[in-house]
């Protein structure tokens, strides 16, 4: 009898321990699954981030600097956690979004057509925008920016569309978008933005940024040029101004003229601002309201902007000033490039070199004349 219960307490505790070190494996197994699992999370969040900047090289200054910050700023627990409603990026167009180099800026080959070749109004055009249509010109051949055109130009653009409604003026802007760039092939001036340009602005959207185009450019050719192909919506997109009227209101003020029922909006013909410099940064506090904490540019034009962006700032910031130093693939300037990777250190900015952070610009079908 005694042996009996003997052998059975035997059993029992064989059976208990037995259990015990099935449980402490089954531990050891999970956690070891934990960490595989967190490891192959990681990798899969690492790969994303890596196709989400798949333009850019793996030692690109902004590829790695972006990543990193987007990770801290993101981590809700991290101490440079910001808010979404904070998280604000402002990007400059010509020359940061798209090509300002062939020969010139988009909105200044515009107002060249518009004035010099559209048959529908060159007859019509104004000695004051021919004149200006000839100084563009010069610019185109010589590469040299008159210090007096931007203003010139922007009130010759508020003239020569003047009395067009908003979606006229638009339909202008998009069929000329059309035109081939003729330093390239396979390339019009609505594809002439920058591949790895588009990849940041994604990359930014699906981290909960607003992102903004700030640019010199008149706003509803910014508007035209950018619509479709930024992936932001019109409302995001700021630039020069001009005046806008209803259909029938004539010299009337818009504080005695009532928009009536068979009413247009349509450009109203004078010039408001020029945004550039620190145009720009008020600009942003009138429109936006809030300090960005991403500024991206490719001019001193935009510096007011950056220093903006990064100064007084209670969040972590970053400025990014893209140098046009590929001549094999782009309209390039080394002199102007080396001068901007200066300045880049100068103020504390990371420089962009297209010719060696950027597996291509517009993509391996177009090539250089």
């Amino acid at each position: 009898m005694k042996k009996t219960m003997l052998k059975k307490l035997s059993a029992l505790c064989l059976a208990g321990l037995m259990m015990i070190s099935a449980s402490s494996c089954g531990a050891d197994n999970s956690k070891a699954q934990q960490a595989t699992t967190k490891s192959a999370t990681q990798t899969i969040t690492s790969k994303k981030e890596a196709d989400a900047l798949s333009y850019w090289k793996a030692d690109a200054p902004l590829k790695k600097q972006l990543t990193k910050y987007i990770k801290a700023v993101t981590d809700k627990g991290g101490k440079d956690y910001i808010p979404a409603e904070d998280r604000i990026a402002v990007f400059d167009m010509d020359g940061t979004l798209c090509c300002e180099t062939d020969p010139g800026y988009f909105d200044h080959k515009l107002l060249y057509h518009r004035v010099m070749e559209d048959e529908s109004y060159k007859d019509k055009a104004s000695d004051e925008e021919k004149a200006t249509a000839k100084e563009i010109k010069k610019y185109f051949e010589s590469g040299e920016y008159p210090e007096d055109l931007s203003l010139k130009h922007g009130k010759a653009v508020a003239t020569a569309f003047k009395g067009m409604t908003i979606d006229e003026f638009d339909a202008y802007v998009k069929k000329y978008r059309d035109e081939p760039m003729p330093s390239y092939t396979n390339l019009t001036n609505g594809k002439a933005f920058y591949k790895p340009m588009l990849q940041v602005v994604d990359y930014l959207n699906k981290n909960g940024f607003r992102v903004y185009i700030v640019s010199g450019t008149d706003r509803l050719i910014t508007r035209g040029l950018a619509e479709g192909i930024v992936d932001i919506p019109l409302s995001q997109m700021i630039g020069s101004d001009e005046t806008l009227k209803a259909t029938n209101q004539g010299k009337e003020d818009g504080l005695d003229y009532t928009f009536e029922k068979g009413d247009e909006v349509v450009t109203g013909g004078e010039f408001v601002v020029k945004n550039l410099k620190t145009n720009k940064v008020t600009v942003i506090a009138q429109e936006i309201g809030q300090q960005p904490v991403l500024a991206f540019g490719n001019s001193s034009g935009d510096f007011a902007m950056a220093n903006y962006t990064v100064n007084n700032n209670k969040y972590k910031t970053g400025a990014f000033m893209l140098c046009c130093d590929d001549t094999k693939r782009e309209n390039g300037n080394k002199e102007k490039a080396d001068k901007m990777a200066e300045s880049c250190k100068e103020n504390g900015y990371t420089a962009v070199s297209m010719k060696n952070d950027w597996t291509t610009i517009y993509g391996d079908d177009v090539k250089k004349k």
